[in-house]
């Protein structure tokens, strides 16, 4: 086998998204011209606010009907957060990039799409490709990479692969939305030069190859405008990379009538916000231009008639099938990345006896970050059902040794029967302020969000849950919820507990969707029934953009009341078998939309379990179930250890492929992995009197390891496979002009004995410039598969551009000669040539 094929630009630019050669439709199409005459102002106006939460307005005499948007970027969750409409949950966008594959990213886009049009869904809100600057950033988890060519590139190839599927994709947030800290005020003060060569760069190609159907405008503000009035937004998105699509904006992120003045196209959510009655007012008195209004207008019918919300314009015809659950399980093995290996794995599974498995996440993984991104799957497959499944001769144990969980998990399903249906789950009833029932939902869980949807929200006195319960344990239990506002819980009759919880600041991602959490002891017998009643008064929301909005979780607390006994434990377990393997990780208290990191240190006494774990047994796999690095100040003590990211639903079948060998862990880190926060370079999130100062300019991520010369605990482009390779003749262009291409070829033979991927990677250095550059900044890579002692010979081209430096206002090209060094990582580049920039 030997595949060194990617997607060309060629086939990834799209005629309104797609590459299938069907006509494109653009906003000067008289068809769409002619729709625009025969609607009023008022009618115009509608249209550049959201109908509710997640649609458009809809206008039937002229054929127009809703759109309806909908959260991902890693799944696509639909017009309700439900578990009774259940979502593919893919691997996280970290665990995408990290496979280094355009055709990946590209598939991924496929099966989003696949996913919208089983959901109704016209707009997958994703990818979100903002830079991981600071591995504090708490949205890290959803963004591609620290370097802006790698995300630029998987970016573009996603995009392209939902729009071939008829869906539009929604590159965000633009731009420099690369932290979560005062989000919405935040003003980010930041270079020209870091913007185009940075920032900017990362969404570039989505619009100038893959043609992207939207954008989405960023709450933040850059150099003292609000993304939403941004000139950004015109230049270069508009004027120089032809744009043509709908500038959407992040749900509440248009806050004047000024932003209408600007090339932001549609305010969400709806039907509240700040365009309205105003902007007609606005553009009556002659502030704000009917020719502005138009030009939203028109590209709004322009997406409706790409995705087929438009009477007379067929949209695309879906092309690609994707088996999402089957992608689910590939593409977390494409980008899990194996870090470090002794020759422990793979693992064959007729080799051990007994197997430990040890760590709160590998019963309770963690296959998506918190926020906006989340979805509810149909099932989750969980490293210790994987690992069992895998190992059917083996004895496989599972402690928990250092509870991960931070507030109240929900009760499982088959220990719950609604009183109304005599099935498993809750009875749910809304009561208005006068205690009246006005709605009732029959319930598959014990966590609820409603943002959209038929719920009543905005008309609750009361939310009231009833179950019976049935523990499987005895025991003392922890009882309580999450969510802002207060709840009374009612067992068997008698109230067991009032309490109160309020939000902690005024970020609606943390107290929306992870509130805190209040819990009171209870005491409980295993199949012994337990009438459980719980009656929510929800906080009032502080805008009316989110009165409809509401999260509410009842559930258990964690067992922590003896952590050192819960170590001790699985040390025991550990030093008895044949195998360890260890997942330690996150969750979305510690990984999510609306908040940053304080830290990257594993939550709880993760890493006093490690210690105690490889003190037990050496032979001990260390599996890290998190969206972004974390310190690993034990990871020299283990026989391995594996990156698995966010996995997915597909999680626990896709570890064990990688454990066994069924599958190579082909991921290489997308982002420099540090040893400790110390030494993290551009580490600071925090905005300072509302400000978050750039200082670094261009020198972010690896640019910025390399600067300071530290060493990072594993560095950008690391990882390692299940066989060796070997790379040799390095063959480059002599020179090069502005506007072409350098030709990088490359033999690579693998020399091991079983297939396998490996990724070429190419950098760029010129050490004499006149020009401040990174010491080496990524220009190209290449994926390649090959079978045993097959050799292929690769070619990455490199075009001019990559050597190029913003100044002045344009592009400039620095005469003379760059060195081109061909590796495995930013750090071992053991082939190197010169090419020449020539006038």
């Amino acid at each position: 086998m030997a595949n060194t094929t990617t997607p060309t630009d060629t086939e990834l630019a799209a005629d309104g998204g797609t590459a299938t050669g069907r006509p494109a439709v653009s906003p000067d199409d008289p068809r769409l011209l002619d729709l625009l005459q025969r609607l009023t102002l008022e009618q115009k106006v509608q249209l550049l606010t959201g109908r509710d939460f997640w649609t458009s307005w809809p206008i039937e005499e002229i054929g127009l009907r809703r759109m309806l948007f909908s959260d991902g970027p890693s799944g696509v969750r639909g017009e309700t957060w439900d578990e009774r409409s259940p979502s593919l949950n893919l691997p996280s966008g970290t665990a995408l990039s990290a496979a280094w594959d355009t055709s990946i990213a590209r598939r991924y886009g496929h099966a989003s799409a696949v996913e919208a049009r089983r959901k109704g869904v016209d707009v997958v809100l994703g990818p979100t490709i903002n830079l991981h600057r600071s591995p504090l950033g708490g949205r890290h988890f959803e963004g591609f990479s620290e370097d802006p060519l790698l995300t630029a590139d998987l970016a573009a190839a996603y995009v392209a692969g939902a729009q071939e599927n008829g869906v539009g994709a929604t590159p965000k947030h633009y731009v420099a939305n690369d932290f979560e800290t005062e989000r919405f005020t935040a003003d980010v003060v930041v270079s020209d030069r870091a913007l185009r060569e940075l920032y900017l760069a990362a969404f570039e190609k989505s619009v100038v190859e893959a043609r992207a159907w939207l954008v989405m405008s960023a709450y933040n503000s850059i150099n003292g405008t609000t993304a939403s009035e941004n000139d950004l937004l015109e230049t270069p998105l508009n004027s120089e990379w032809g744009f043509d699509g709908v500038v959407i904006s992040d749900w509440t992120g248009v806050r004047s009538v000024d932003s209408a003045k600007a090339s932001q196209d549609l305010a969400m959510p709806g039907p509240v916000g700040a365009w309205g009655d105003a902007l007609v007012t606005a553009v009556q008195a002659g502030e704000v231009s009917e020719e502005a209004i138009d030009r939203k207008v028109l590209r709004i019918l322009t997406l409706a008639a790409r995705v087929g919300a438009l009477e007379g314009f067929e949209g695309v015809r879906p092309t690609f099938v994707e088996d999402g659950v089957a992608f689910a399980r590939e593409a977390e093995a494409a980008g899990a990345v194996l870090v470090a290996n002794d020759g422990i794995l793979p693992v064959t599974p007729g080799s051990v006896r007994r197997i430990a498995v040890v760590g709160d996440n590998a019963d309770r993984a963690r296959t998506q970050g918190g926020g906006s991104a989340t979805v509810v799957p149909e099932s989750v497959v969980s490293p210790i059902e994987g690992i069992r499944e895998a190992f059917p001769d083996a004895e496989v144990t599972w402690s928990v040794g250092a509870v991960v969980q931070e507030g109240v998990a929900e009760l499982p399903l088959a220990e719950l029967t609604n009183p109304v249906t005599g099935e498993p789950g809750v009875h749910v009833s809304f009561l208005d302020e006068a205690g009246a029932e006005i709605y009732t939902e029959e319930r598959r869980a014990t966590s609820f969000v409603y943002i959209g949807g038929d719920a009543p929200v905005t008309s609750l006195g009361e939310f009231v849950a009833t179950t019976t319960w049935t523990p499987s344990v005895s025991g003392r239990v922890r009882l309580g919820f999450a969510s802002i506002g207060e709840a009374t819980f009612v067992v068997d009759g008698d109230e067991l507990f009032t309490a109160s919880v309020a939000a902690e600041g005024d970020e609606l991602g943390a107290a929306l969707l992870a509130p805190p959490s209040e819990s009171h002891p209870l005491d409980v017998e295993a199949g012994q029934t337990v009438d459980l009643t719980v009656r929510f008064r929800k906080a009032k929301a502080s805008g009316e953009s989110f009165d409809g909005a509401m999260m509410f979780t009842f559930g258990l607390d964690a067992d922590d009341s003896d952590p050192q006994a819960l170590i001790d434990a699985a040390a025991a377990e550990a030093a008895d078998a044949d195998l360890v393997v260890l997942v330690v990780g996150t969750n979305s208290k510690v990984e999510s939309e609306g908040f940053d990191r304080s830290t990257l240190a594993l939550p709880g006494r993760q890493d006093d379990l490690a210690r105690a774990v490889l003190a037990a047994n050496p032979r001990t796999v260390a599996v890290v179930n998190a969206g972004s690095p974390v310190e690993l100040p034990w990871r020299d003590d283990a026989a391995a250890v594996l990156l698995t990211w966010f996995g997915g639903q597909e999680y626990g079948h896709a570890l064990t492929d990688l454990l066994t060998g069924l599958a190579e862990p082909g991921g290489r880190l997308p982002t420099t992995w540090p040893a400790a926060a110390a030494d993290v370079p551009v580490i600071d999130v925090t905005p300072r009197d509302g400000v978050v100062a750039y200082d670094e300019g261009i020198h972010v991520g690896y640019r910025a390891w390399l600067r300071a010369g530290t060493e990072p605990a594993w560095p950008f482009g690391h990882g390692l496979g299940y066989t060796t390779w070997q790379q040799s003749g390095i063959r480059v262009s002599d020179t090069v002009s502005a506007g072409g291409v350098v030709t990088v070829s490359v033999d690579v033979a693998n020399t091991g004995a079983r297939a396998g991927k490996h990724v070429v990677q190419v950098y760029a250095s010129r050490p004499e410039s006149h020009v401040d550059r990174p010491a080496r900044w990524l220009v190209g890579f290449a994926p390649v598969l090959l079978d045993a002692g097959a050799s292929a010979t690769v070619e990455v081209t490199v075009p001019a551009r990559a050597f190029a430096d913003w100044r002045d206002g344009a592009w400039a090209h620095e005469p003379g000669e760059f060195t081109l060094h061909v590796g495995t990582s930013v750090a071992e580049l053991p082939l190197t040539a010169t090419t020449e920039v020539v006038g």
